[in-house]
């Protein structure tokens, strides 16, 4: 979300224009099934908590969210068009093996490893909905062979939230060393919780997440060194 308010130029294209394109060729080439991976940045700010796929998603708050909020629109609209069955999958903040490093579990992990200050935005009391890797492939393995409606919404998260200051002790446990904190003011863009209701997903696509935060960060730590012991042989 952070990095879609310096470059929102960049988001739209590839977000929504990006998505556009691939629409266009599931149409042009008869593709039937069509997945389409949405964010629960897309709640908002959301008072309602755990998020449910029936909440309104008008107020979204970086552009980030609202270009993830346009392609489930046009994801909607290609199904009405054209008859390609859509199902858009909202993330609750995914982690795991092989993770993007400018994302908070990674960028954590390697910058207390290396011994330097982890940026905390906040008072660290923000809650976010973890979700292990092999939870979400499931679901979207489940989401692949869907077919019992034309289009569908739906949340892909452990239906847990943990605070930050609480993901940072889970990080130090496993690592073995402590975090030095570089506290920050709040960030635009972010929101102060997300907690997902996946109560539609087990329902109609058996989505079973079993990965608790206290069991995914010592899986995502042990890659993490073996990584960082490949850079170093390498």
């Amino acid at each position: 979300m952070r990095p879609s308010l310096l470059e929102p130029k960049l988001y739209a294209e590839t977000n929504i224009n990006g998505t556009l394109n691939l629409l266009e060729l599931a149409r042009e080439f008869g593709v039937k099934q069509f997945v389409f991976g949405s964010s629960s940045s897309v709640y908002g700010i959301n008072a309602k908590v755990p998020f449910s796929e029936d909440d309104p998603i008008r107020q979204p708050i970086s552009p980030y969210a609202a270009t993830k909020a346009a392609g489930e629109l046009l994801c909607h609209t290609y199904t009405h068009l054209y008859d390609i069955r859509t199902v858009c999958l909202r993330f609750f903040t995914v982690y795991g093996a092989r993770q993007r490093p400018d994302l908070a579990i990674h960028k954590f992990s390697k910058l207390i490893w290396e011994g330097r200050p982890i940026p905390m935005f906040g008072d660290g009391t923000a809650r976010r909905d973890y979700t292990y890797i092999d939870d979400i492939i499931q679901g979207v393995r489940a989401a692949i062979d869907y077919d019992k409606s034309m289009h569908e919404v739906f949340n892909l998260g452990e239906s847990e939230t943990t605070e930050l200051t609480r993901l940072i002790e889970l990080i130090e446990q496993s690592l073995g060393k402590k975090a030095i904190i570089d506290r920050q003011p709040p960030q635009p863009g972010d929101v102060p919780i997300t907690y997902a209701d996946i109560s539609k997903a087990k329902r109609l696509l058996g989505y079973n997440p079993t990965t608790k935060i206290e069991d995914g960060i010592p899986k995502f730590v042990e890659w993490f060194k073996s990584s960082q012991t490949e850079a170093i042989a390498a």
